[in-house]
């Protein structure tokens, strides 16, 4: 079982989101991926932290600003402070400035050079995912971009990622190991649709996991489909309108 209980800077290490009804939203990913969920009160908004066998997985949140709700993606970082002004100077924005999150870290959100939002953690008492790699839990994260040289670049500035992978699938690497997927945006995505980071849960049979979230409400916009040597995927709309995918790796 691949328990985590540190990160290395540059790693993607916690997702979640905000929801307009969030109790709807807890409901559907705990029937979805048999998730455990506990409200931290008022204190906290009444972000909730969902787990899984004792171990957090992600958290699920209000919705905090207008527009479809969305999975963030935090990666750790060593400073967060460093790195909003890495993301500014580099021709991001920033959209919520460094700030403590309780005792629990500081964060900070903006905004990449093609409008993609992703957040950066620097871990105090919560260090993120406790549980990876397993069903119900994240597995992956994935740029889709409307410019890959671009988003490269600013990337590399930003959180120190070298590259791997290929012209049409790019992969972040840190210390040389392979951390996340950048691609160009697909076709049959939306104009209006900005490019944004997507959220892969791991899943031990994608067709019925696809079709446990269609019963629940959630549209399929992708897939279940192969990955030629690696595994099969399905890309789904949850109830409320985020976007998450589901991954079911090849065997061996």
């Amino acid at each position: 079982m691949p328990e985590m209980t540190t990160y290395d800077h540059g790693v993607p290490s916690w997702v979640d989101i905000g929801a307009p009804d969030r109790e709807a939203a807890v409901r559907f990913y705990s029937e979805l991926f048999g998730w455990d969920a506990q409200d931290l009160g008022e204190e906290s908004g009444h972000y909730t932290m969902v787990s899984k066998g004792g171990k957090l997985i992600a958290g699920i949140s209000g919705a905090t600003d207008p527009g479809p709700p969305r999975w963030t993606t935090y990666v750790n970082v060593d400073d967060v402070d460093d790195v909003a002004k890495r993301a500014e100077s580099s021709g991001g924005t920033v959209v919520v400035a460094p700030m403590d999150v309780m005792s629990e870290g500081r964060m900070a959100i903006f905004a990449d050079t093609t409008g993609a939002v992703i957040a950066a953690w620097q871990p105090a008492h919560h260090t993120g995912a406790q549980l990876v790699n397993e069903p119900g839990a994240l597995i992956w994260n994935e740029l889709n971009t409307s410019d890959m040289a671009k988003s490269k670049a600013f990337y590399s500035a930003v959180f120190g990622w070298g590259w791997g992978g290929a012209e049409a699938y790019a992969e972040a690497q840190v210390n040389g190991r392979t951390v996340l997927g950048v691609m160009p945006r697909p076709d049959t995505i939306p104009a209006e649709v900005p490019d944004h980071w997507l959220v892969y849960f791991g899943s031990a049979d994608v067709d019925a996991d696809t079709e446990r979230a269609k019963a629940l409400g959630a549209t399929p916009v992708a897939g279940p489909m192969d990955v030629a040597g690696s595994g099969r995927f399905s890309v789904l709309v949850d109830p409320q309108g985020a976007a998450f995918a589901l991954y079911q790796p090849a065997q061996g």
